[in-house]
């Protein structure tokens, strides 16, 4: 089953096992038992503290328990969890063997305080790279308290299931067999959405923060690198995120962060936030910014309010909200999505095999995206609003070659269609003949680039008429004492190198502007 370089990994781990515990199998004669037993053979021969059973009677087989002696833990994998669910599988083992987390102890606090039964259960998909955080989140709480029940599916392996629950995209989320949460959630939020009085003592702690020298809204490359070289200046310096890391999260594989040959998005955020850590700055995570006061005098303290009421202020704001993806903004977008409208291919592919799907744009994520695709399900058409394809040429070779693929040039997609609460095709125009046609698919996937975040600041700083920050060689806005770093601003090639130095130049032009004032 594992590979011998894994084996030797997975030893080296379960070394750390302190604690007895059982491995408790539910199986049958499928294919899928038989790789499971094998697994779970090679897992209990490493530890003489682990012992497996196979008289497990859960009615999801193939699956396994995990349950330290002589406690009432439940932890259950309905999956083979390879992949991008091995490290999800080696903390769990871990946890459960007794090995602490590397968690604050303030968040396994605030798990322990949950005076409830609570019973998740989470769909996701080996290739997700979202789904990791959410399923070890879960986990760790499922095994620090007893009211907790975790069950981890395999979308895939689990399908009609899935298809029975309109489940089509992951990670997705159900608690007491109600649809709870969708999308990459971390241990935080999902703990600050079961306690629901978690926002107004937040607000009333941060209402009460003095102001720092340096505040900085948005926790991405820019909003990371600004706090660093801030904070290396000796000033106070504070970031409000709404989720560190930012639109890195979703990314998955960055290759061309120079000096770093390979590494995935979620693993390049928490060094950010690790890095970030270093230094002496107040993080304050979970945090959307709603408003931009501008001071009321040469000098004087901006101010920047919260979506759950507080207000932090700042004698310098550097601003690095970043971006999100756009949407297509045609009829029954918002409707299905999540219901056959997807934005990550990677995530949510595996849940449309065998099936037609469509993808929207024609740049390098479309394409890539389209690639990706054609190799799990049924047939693949492309929509590219130009004339030609924009990605790279080598991509679109390889996308020609493709016998399931279909590429639609001049298309403008004006509907998105569905029947029993589920996407089954889109209307779009052709743009050279005027006429109307149609695709039917069970999935689109929506790949047409970035839109910045800058609703809340419309009237307050001067943007272009792509909604991003107008700022100048120093990332000095149209507001004094107001910068901005990144996507989110005007300066050309959204990239994560050149997000994480403008960070690094909007944080040295606030501090100047600082000194001189």
């Amino acid at each position: 089953m594992l590979d011998a370089a894994l084996k030797t990994q997975l030893q080296g781990y379960l070394d750390h096992v302190k604690l007895p515990f059982e491995i408790i199998a539910s199986l049958d004669k499928s294919a899928s038992s038989d790789e499971m037993r094998e697994l779970l053979d090679e897992i209990a021969s490493m530890n003489d503290k682990i012992t497996l059973r196979t008289d497990g009677v859960d009615t999801r087989t193939p699956s396994f328990l995990l349950r330290r002696t002589g406690t009432e833990q439940s932890l259950r994998f309905a999956a083979i969890p390879l992949g991008h669910e091995f490290t999800s599988l080696v903390l769990a083992l871990l946890w459960t063997g007794g090995h602490p987390p590397k968690v604050e102890q303030a968040q396994i606090d605030a798990v322990k305080a949950l005076d409830m039964d609570l019973d998740f259960e989470i769909y996701m998909s080996l290739t997700c790279h979202n789904c990791p955080d959410v399923v070890q989140a879960l986990s760790l709480m499922s095994i620090v308290n007893p009211r907790i029940r975790t069950t981890v599916i395999d979308g895939g392996l689990f399908q009609q299931e899935v298809e029975a629950r309109d489940i089509m995209a992951v990670p997705a989320v159900w608690l007491n067999g109600q649809p709870f949460a969708s999308g990459r959630m971390s241990l935080e939020e999902i703990v600050a959405k079961l306690d629901t009085g978690a926002a107004a003592r937040d607000a009333k702690k941060l209402d009460a923060e003095a102001p720092y020298d340096m505040l900085i809204v948005g926790g991405g490359p820019a909003g990371a690198a600004a706090a660093v070289y801030a904070a290396r200046k000796g000033i106070r310096t504070g970031v409000a995120a709404e989720r560190f890391g930012g639109q890195v999260n979703d990314t998955l594989g960055i290759e061309n962060y120079i000096s770093v040959s390979m590494t995935d998005g979620p693993k390049f955020a928490a060094a950010l936030e690790g890095h970030v850590k270093d230094y002496k700055v107040d993080i304050h995570n979970l945090q959307r910014a709603e408003k931009l006061i501008p001071a009321t005098e040469p000098g004087g303290l901006i101010q920047v309010q919260l979506a759950n009421g507080a207000t932090l202020k700042g004698k310098t704001v550097i601003l690095s909200t970043g971006a999100r993806w756009r949407n297509v903004g045609v009829p029954g977008e918002a409707e299905y999505k999540n219901k056959g409208v997807a934005y990550c291919p990677h995530c949510d592919g595996p849940l449309f095999k065998g099936k037609p799907v469509a993808v929207i744009g024609g740049g390098n994520s479309g394409v890539e995206a389209a690639i990706d695709l054609a190799g799990i399900v049924k047939h693949v058409t492309l929509l590219e609003f130009g004339a030609e394809l924009r990605a790279d040429a080598v991509l679109v070779r390889k996308l020609e070659s493709l016998p399931n693929v279909t590429i639609l040039k001049n298309a403008q997609t004006t509907e998105f269609t569905g029947s029993g609460g589920k996407l089954d095709g889109l209307n779009y125009t052709d743009r050279v003949s005027g006429e109307s046609r149609r695709v039917e698919v069970d999935g689109c996937f929506v790949q047409i680039g970035l839109v910045p975040n800058t609703e809340w600041l419309r009237g307050t700083v001067e943007l272009s008429k792509h909604g991003e920050i107008i700022v100048d060689a120093k990332g000095a806005t149209s507001v004094p004492g107001v910068f901005a770093a990144g996507d989110v601003t005007t300066v050309p090639f959204k990239q994560i190198i050149i997000a994480a130095g403008d960070g690094a130049k909007a944080a040295l032009g606030a501090f100047d502007h600082l000194m001189r004032s």
